[in-house]
C-alpha cells in the first residue's frame, strides 16, 4: 500500500490533508481514485489506514482515517550517525542503507581527511536533495517516520553534539579499541536511549581526532578482523545494533 507522511496539524479529526508533491504524486504518478486506500504516517510515530475521499485536482488530497496505530517499525535505540563526507556519490547510498538499518538521524561532517570539503553555497541544495533520498527509503522500508538530514558540520561541532546521547561509539581500527560484540552486550542489562556513532571518511581519523573523542569518553569501538569502507561501516554497526536491541 503507497505510504506517505505528513506533519501532524495535516491530521484533522477524522480526516488528513496532503498537500504539495505527495498530493501530486497520488493524483498524477500513481493516478488514484476515490476510494483507494493509502497509508500515512505523522512523523510522530502514528500510521493511519486511509482511504482517498476528495481531490483537488492535484494540489490537495483528502484521505479518511479508516484505522489508527502507533508504529512498531521504530527502533527501540535513537541512532545518530555522525558520517565523515565521502568521495562521490557515496554519501546517497549511505543515506539510503542507513535509513532502511533504523539510524533515528544523520549528521555528514567534514574531517581531517575528507577530500570532499564543505561549500557553504552548496550546503541547502545538497542537505534537500539527501533529506529527499531519506524520504524515499523510509517510504520503501515502511518507516513511520523521515529520519532528519542535517547540513554538514565540523568534527569539532559533530563531537560536540555527538554528546547529547547516552552512548557514543567512535569507530577506529587502531589500538586500544573495545569489540563492538561487547558493548552491545552490555546493553541486555543497560539499554541507552541514544547511540551516536561516528564512522571516518575514505582516509580513517586523524590521531588528533582519535584523541580528541577518546578525551571526551568516546568508546573506541573496533569493528571485526576486516577494514570496512566508510560506504559499508555504518551498515553493519546498525546492523549490528538492530540485532542486540530488536533480534
Amino acid at each position: 500500500m503507497p505510504r506517505f507522511f505528513v506533519r501532524q496539524d495535516r491530521v484533522l479529526n477524522d480526516c488528513i490533508s496532503i498537500i504539495g508533491d505527495d498530493a501530486h504524486h497520488i493524483a498524477r504518478s500513481l493516478r488514484m481514485a476515490v476510494g483507494e486506500q493509502i497509508t500515512v504516517c505523522d512523523m510522530q510515530g502514528n500510521e493511519y489506514e486511509c482511504k482517498i475521499k476528495s481531490f483537488d485536482e492535484d494540489r490537495e488530497v483528502i484521505a479518511q482515517i479508516l484505522s489508527a496505530k502507533h508504529s512498531e517499525n521504530e527502533p527501540r535505540v535513537y541512532v545518530r550517525l555522525f558520517q565523515a563526507l565521502p568521495k562521490g556519490d557515496k554519501l546517497d547510498t549511505i543515506i539510503q542503507k542507513a535509513v532502511e538499518c533504523g539510524v533515528g538521524e544523520i549528521i555528514p561532517f567534514e574531517s581531517e581527511r575528507c577530500v570532499v570539503k564543505i561549500k557553504s553555497d552548496a550546503e541547502e541544495r545538497k542537505t534537500e536533495r539527501r533529506q529527499r533520498i531519506a524520504a524515499e527509503a523510509a517510504k520503501q522500508c515502511g518507516r513511520s517516520v523521515i529520519p532528519e538530514i542535517s547540513p554538514s558540520v565540523s568534527f569539532r561541532d559533530a563531537i560536540g553534539k555527538a554528546l547529547e546521547s547516552d552512548i557514543c561509539l567512535f569507530c577506529y581500527e587502531g589500538d586500544g579499541t573495545e569489540p563492538l560484540g561487547a558493548i552491545l552486550h552490555g546493553f541486555e542489562s543497560d539499554m541507552p536511549r541514544s547511540i551516536s556513532l561516528f564512522i571516518g571518511s575514505e582516509g580513517g581519523f586523524s590521531i588528533k581526532e582519535t584523541e580528541a573523542a577518546r578525551a571526551l569518553g568516546m568508546k573506541m569501538t573496533g569493528l571485526g578482523k576486516r577494514i570496512l569502507r566508510t560506504e559499508t561501516a555504518s551498515g553493519f554497526v546498525l546492523a549490528c545494533i538492530v540485532c542486540a536491541t530488536e533480534l
